[in-house]
């Protein structure tokens, strides 16, 4: 039986990429922004209820979308924070995540982000 399937639309190609490299890459860097500034004690984001959860919200989205622009512009200064398969539409969506996690970067970017946000909610935790 042959299935085909119908192209995808390069909107929806577009909203897939911003989704992953908002999920897979941005979102752990503000994360470990919030419990960096909370560790550090700096109150005026982390203090404010809500304040951290809404940072990470509107911060991620626009790292999302900004990222690949500045790679366009600057494509040696920010290689390491595109990911080509995020926007290829011959993958499905969890075709791209498939496709990035077996990159040998990808492995150790996911095991850098483990780490930090392991030893930072551990120190924030502790902190008395």
């Amino acid at each position: 039986m042959n299935a085909t399937t119908a192209p995808k639309s390069d909107r929806m190609n577009r909203l897939e990429g911003f989704a992953l490299i908002g999920l897979l890459q941005g979102f752990p860097i503000f994360a470990s922004t919030v419990l960096l500034m909370k560790l550090l004690g700096s109150h005026q984001i982390v203090s404010d209820r809500f304040g951290a959860a809404i940072f990470v919200a509107l911060a991620t989205p626009v790292y999302a979308w900004v990222t690949p622009v500045l790679v366009r512009k600057y494509p040696r200064l920010f290689r390491n924070s595109h990911e080509p398969a995020f926007f290829d539409a011959s993958l499905s969506f969890s075709g791209k995540i498939a496709q990035w996690r077996t990159q040998p970067k990808a492995s150790s970017q996911l095991l850098a982000t483990v780490i930090m946000l392991s030893l930072l909610a551990v120190a924030v935790a502790s902190k008395v």
